[in-house]
């Protein structure tokens, strides 16, 4: 398999057409390298290693992280065709919430009782272990230890509330139920009624991704920066697989491709990753008041239950931070029309934003940004190898729920990689360990149009929530 790169691959927009998030670590605010490690140097000439891993996110920082705890012999390089964490991983919202694939009601239904239950329990796992992760770093990130409330203001939200509470019940899965009244008294502001998720945080995604570049590199892992993945050539037995690089080429036994929606533009036979630009919005610091009503006593997060719907949190500075909107397709719109989109889409959250609270009718926007996050055509990631080669491994696909399954891949992956039988062939295997998604024709021109026809109606639903 040759996989010819027609771009650079990397997953996130650069500012200014980008914005710039709020956690943006340059002191002129454009999504930087990280002031605790020096610019590495792009791929030149032949090098080896024991395992390549392309892709500098929180999945391939991850997995090398937990690959040379695993074993500090190991010669493992990371390449990123920009820098860490110049993609989604530097460009999120910093939610750690246990949640992963379709709602629960849909997942018992679709996969069974017993999958649907391990899914969300390995959820609950993946944020915990971020939270640990951060402890054994010896880094803050920002983290806050809070809830997660996933509320609604409408009445169709609150039957698909109730149906998820249900299966919850049923399955023995803590995640009670929550009045108007007890929302209330986290944050000041009106729902119906929400679900509680206990185990959730939130934190600063790019300070978690150059502590642990910071961590790799102390132990030993090469990094290379500037060098876009042109092409892969897989070995077969005990071959070592070949990375093509503009400059050179990097030889591996193994090989970790945590490159998310990038897989289109690499040809990898691993399905459809769809590529979706998502936005957010973030306020100067709040006074301790709006603080107060906005859950700072709690840190507790809020997620509308409609699809891009807003959602909000603070941050370690007193900072709210509110996503959502309109998702955008970006292949084969004109570079006009994507302006045009992302700032209609800001202009919106900012207008939702003063409706939130009243003490945040005069509080300034100081951040706009977007980011894009890889989608499934049915809700679920993708873990698992590439092409049948047992050697060569795919990461990506979280549909929106990243932070904390991309830090759980890449310990999964490493593991796996290191003792394939309690993983892979195992009974911790994920119930999403599989080597490809649904795939559908996005290069055909209908299905673009149908494909923007539905995301146009999530918006248009969005928009009409209360």
């Amino acid at each position: 398999m040759r996989a010819p790169v027609r771009e650079e691959l990397g997953d996130g927009e650069t500012s200014p057409a980008g914005g710039v998030p709020c956690w943006a670590p340059s002191a002129d605010g454009a999504p930087g390298r990280f002031t605790t490690v020096a610019p590495a140097a792009r791929i030149s000439g032949e090098l080896t290693a024991d395992v390549a891993v392309v892709g500098a996110g929180l999945a391939g920082l991850s997995t090398a992280y937990h690959l040379v705890e695993r074993d500090p012999s190991l010669d493992v390089v990371v390449v990123d065709a920009r820098h860490p964490a110049a993609g989604a991983s530097g460009r999120g919202t910093g939610l750690l919430g246990p949640r992963v694939g379709p709602s629960i009601d849909r997942a018992a239904r679709r996969f069974g009782p017993s999958t649907a239950r391990r899914m969300h329990l390995a959820s609950v796992t993946a944020v915990e272990r971020v939270i640990t992760l951060a402890g054994e770093l010896g880094t803050s990130c920002g983290l806050r230890t809070g809830e997660q409330i996933v509320a609604t203001r409408s009445a169709a939200g609150l039957a698909s509330l109730a149906r998820q509470a249900e299966t919850y019940r049923a399955l023995g899965l803590d995640v009670p139920v929550l009045s108007a009244a007890a929302i209330r008294e986290r944050v000041d502001v009106p729902y119906h009624a929400g679900l509680l998720y206990r185990s959730a945080a939130t934190l600063d995604p790019t300070a978690l991704s150059g502590t642990l570049v910071a961590a790799c590199a102390a132990k030993g892992v090469r990094f290379h920066d500037d060098s876009p993945l042109r092409g892969l050539r897989p070995g077969s037995g005990a071959a070592v697989s070949e990375l093509l690089f503009p400059s050179g080429t990097l030889r591996a036994r193994k090989t970790v491709l945590a490159v998310n929606a990038a897989a289109g533009r690499l040809g990898l036979p691993v399905g459809t990753v769809l590529p979706l630009q998502v936005h957010a919005v973030a306020t100067g610091p709040l006074d301790a008041e709006a603080r107060e009503a906005l859950g700072g006593a709690t840190a507790t997060a809020v997620v509308n239950s409609m699809s891009l719907a807003p959602y909000f949190r603070l941050t370690e500075d007193g900072r709210l931070v509110l996503g959502g909107g309109r998702a955008v397709h970006l292949p084969g719109l004109s570079p006009d029309r994507a302006a045009a989109l992302r700032t209609a889409t800001w202009n919106w959250l900012e207008e939702r934003l003063r409706l939130l609270h009243p003490r945040l009718a005069e509080v300034p926007v100081s951040h706009r940004w977007s980011g894009q996050i890889g989608m499934t055509l049915d809700d679920l990631p993708v873990v698992g190898n590439v092409g049948g080669h047992p050697d060569l491994w795919y990461i990506g696909g979280c549909c929106g729920h990243g932070l904390a399954m991309s830090v759980a891949h890449g310990s999964y992956v490493a593991e796996s990689i290191a003792e394939p039988s309690t993983t892979a062939r195992g009974p911790r295997a994920y119930p999403w360990h599989r080597d490809r998604a649904p795939r559908a024709p996005l290069a055909a021109r209908p299905v673009r149009g149908l494909l923007r026809a539905y995301l146009d109606r999530l918006d248009r639903e969005a928009r009409r929530t209360p």
